[in-house]
């Protein structure tokens, strides 16, 4: 049965891990809604490439326009079934916006299913919600989930860890883990 998800995504937010979500969870039937603070559907969100190419941390390059689907000041957390929170620049502003915080704690005090990679953990420490959980995060932002007396996950840059409803994942190469793990935390079987 199709799920209905919310992406809460801001400017210059990781392009793969807002677009590659989002066309997925779409393409194997689930509705997505994009939404960003203060924007409508319609609008758009500049996106950011975070590569890794051998420096301290990773460089950043321009990525597309991405077009919103839904509008956030509609947003009712209890419509969704689950949440995915990407990463790139965008939670460090969006963990600014109570809303947004509230949203987040909603999914958890549900037990709702969330998906959150590379900085989307900023989101989640905000919140208040990572106390006694394990979660990945790049790994710049592992300090934030143990300030927010989680447990950082340190794993390959390729790998998933589920911890009760949540998965999370350092960064975008690990989309083929994360987005299976959250598939079956969503229900979803996909046959061949």
């Amino acid at each position: 049965m199709p799920k209905k998800i919310l992406m809460i995504v801001g400017d210059f937010g990781e392009d793969y891990e807002i677009m590659v979500p989002f066309q997925a969870l779409i393409a194997v039937g689930h509705n997505v809604d994009a939404v960003c603070p203060d924007k409508k559907a319609g609008e758009k969100i500049a996106t950011a490439i975070h590569d890794f190419e051998g420096h301290q941390t990773y460089t950043e390059k321009p990525g597309h326009n991405f077009t919103l689907n839904a509008s956030f000041a509609e947003v009712k957390a209890e419509d969704y079934d689950a949440l995915v929170v990407p990463g790139g620049r965008a939670p460090e502003y969006l963990r600014l916006n109570q809303k947004v915080l509230e949203v987040v704690r909603h999914f958890f005090a549900a037990n709702k299913p969330v998906a959150a990679i590379c900085h989307g953990a900023q989101l989640l420490a905000a919140a208040g919600v990572l106390e006694g959980r394990h979660c990945s995060a790049y790994p710049a932002c592992g300090p934030e989930v143990t300030l927010a007396k989680g447990t950082y996950a340190n794993i390959a840059v390729d790998a998933a860890v589920t911890d009760g409803n949540l998965v999370s994942a350092p960064a975008w190469p690990a989309h083929p883990a994360w987005l299976a793990q959250f598939l079956t935390l969503l229900g979803t079987k996909i046959t061949h």
